[in-house]
């Protein structure tokens, strides 16, 4: 019996079933080449390298927010697609705010004196952060450490300064006081900045900048004083010269005086011990046994002292 061929029905012929094979293969072909691109390149951002000196602010994508946990230098794996890196450095470092140069933006601090007068000044900060407070930072400002430098910390540094410096005279800061000013700015910042996780090193004053005319009048001021210091200098020079020339004197007229009455104590003796016997018995001692040459008759008479019984 024939077989029965039903209407519309086709065999399929032997190059159309290789070439579905060939699209099927190419199609697998392409996706291991897909997922070997892939491999190649997220194999190695899964891992990521932290510098020496800095730690890891460690991103979570998917939630939004920051590890409280920093990662340490070296190499770390991690899930590129979820996880992002930011760096921060907590090596010590020095943000120098100064007057512009030539081609540099302009960080100089400009703050009021206690009379209003404008103070402007070049000023550094020399700082570490903490370690484990660089998440809590980055939590904070979402930004890399050298855009929160040049916009929190150098406001920081007015506030304090002004705080300081507003409560002063002009002249006072430029002198006698610039040492304080530093002390007091210092702790200011220390006690500000540390809960971001701030360590500051050291805080410096470079120059300190007043009007023309204040300055002026500082110096002038200055002179003044100074001239006024060189005659005190010179008067009391002059007082402990005269004390000196005084007390010379009065030495000089003590000893003079007790010379004077030294010499009438000697010539009170000499007189109360000279007598008539004495006179006598000096001029005999003395005398060599010639008779004096006169042109009298007269015989001088030499008259010895007589025995006593």
């Amino acid at each position: 019996m024939d077989a029965i061929k039903m209407p519309g029905s086709k065999r399929p012929s032997s190059s159309s079933v290789g070439a579905g094979v060939g699209r099927m293969f190419r199609g697998m072909a392409w996706g291991w080449v897909a997922v070997a691109l892939i491999l190649l390149i997220s194999i190695p951002q899964a891992f990521t390298y932290v510098n020496p000196g800095h730690v890891g602010i460690v991103i979570h994508k998917l939630r939004g927010g920051v590890d409280p946990k920093p990662m340490s230098a070296g190499m770390h794996l991690r899930n590129p697609f979820t996880t992002g890196i930011e760096e921060y450095p907590v090596y010590m470092q020095t943000l120098v705010l100064a007057r512009a140069n030539t081609n540099n933006s302009n960080d100089e601090i400009n703050v009021n004196s206690m009379e209003g007068q404008p103070v402007s000044m070049d000023v550094s900060l020399s700082f570490e952060l903490e370690p484990a407070r660089a998440p809590l930072l980055y939590q904070t400002f979402r930004t890399d450490i050298e855009t929160i430098q040049h916009s929190y910390l150098k406001q920081a540094i007015r506030q304090a300064l002004q705080e300081v410096v507003g409560s002063e005279e002009i002249a006072a800061i430029l002198g006698p006081k610039k040492a304080q000013t530093v002390m007091q700015a210092q702790g200011l910042l220390s006690q500000r900045l540390a809960p971001y996780g701030f360590v500051v090193k050291q805080f410096t004053i470079n120059e300190i900048r007043a009007p023309g005319a204040v300055m002026d009048a500082i110096n002038a001021k200055n002179v003044m004083q100074q001239q006024a210091l060189t005659a005190q200098n010179e008067l009391q020079k002059n007082m402990y010269q005269a004390q000196g020339d005084s007390i010379k004197a009065a030495g000089r007229a003590k000893a003079i005086l007790a010379e004077a009455q030294a010499q009438a104590e000697a010539n009170r003796l000499l007189s109360q011990s000279i007598t008539g016997t004495l006179v006598q018995y000096e001029m005999t001692k003395r005398w060599d046994g010639k008779m004096p040459q006169v042109s009298g008759s007269a015989m001088p008479m030499i008259q010895l002292p007589m025995q006593q019984r």
